[in-house]
């Protein structure tokens, strides 16, 4: 399942907007909030497809039968642009065990890259939802490397993906990869660079929260 969370008009499409504006990008602090509050949505949408089970509360004056959460999921995200949308699924289910991985492209002369793994930290996800957050889902080539990585440490009872802008092309990437994955995106865009970048897209979403990197 795919799912364009701009299809439906709501706040959130205010929130692209300001991530793709160019002049309120120069915020670095607004950038982050906003990446944080479409995670927050995603989230809450998210949260709608989950297991949940009656469980009784003892309230002062006496009992009441709740729908709760079954078990929380495991959130992980790609480092390090994906920490600002990966605190804004943290804000909704705060008891989450989470996972990192960490990896970068590696371009070469003739304009290819490869997708570079070096560091990746999960909790045993066996028979539980999993929410991968990557806020630029652009080739899907880092995303599907991380999903095979952290799928090492079980077969998850869900999977969730979780992008602020996604590309047709990775979308359907993944979708080829792991058919049963739940995509959720801020926004689709059709063009991808020879570079790999979204068009429109918003740019480099980490340089865009954290300050512009040096290749080595």
């Amino acid at each position: 399942m795919v799912t364009n969370l701009s299809d439906t008009n709501s706040i959130l499409c205010n929130w692209i907007a300001q991530v793709r504006d160019i002049n309120i990008q120069q915020d670095r602090m607004r950038f982050r909030r906003n990446m944080e509050r479409i995670g927050e949505i995603a989230a809450y949408e998210i949260s709608k497809y989950l297991p949940y089970a009656e469980r009784n509360v003892q309230t002062p004056m006496g009992e009441a039968l709740c729908n709760q959460l079954e078990q929380v999921p495991v959130l992980a995200t790609l480092l390090r642009a994906g920490l600002p949308l990966h605190q804004g699924i943290m804000n909704y289910f705060d008891n989450a065990d989470n996972a990192f991985i960490a990896g970068y492209r590696k371009h070469h002369r003739d304009g290819s890259f490869e997708i570079a793994q070096y560091y990746v930290t999960s909790p045993d996800i066996a028979g539980r939802p999993l929410i991968v957050s990557d806020p630029m889902l652009a080739t899907g080539a880092s995303l599907v490397l991380a999903l095979q990585s952290l799928l090492e440490n079980g077969e998850p009872s869900q999977l969730h993906v979780v992008s602020v802008i996604a590309c047709t092309e990775g979308v359907e990437h993944v979708k080829r990869k792991f058919p049963n994955a739940y995509i959720w995106a801020g926004a689709i865009d059709e063009e991808l660079t020879a570079r790999g970048y979204i068009v429109p897209g918003l740019g480099d979403a980490g340089d865009l929260s954290f300050g512009v990197k040096t290749q080595s």
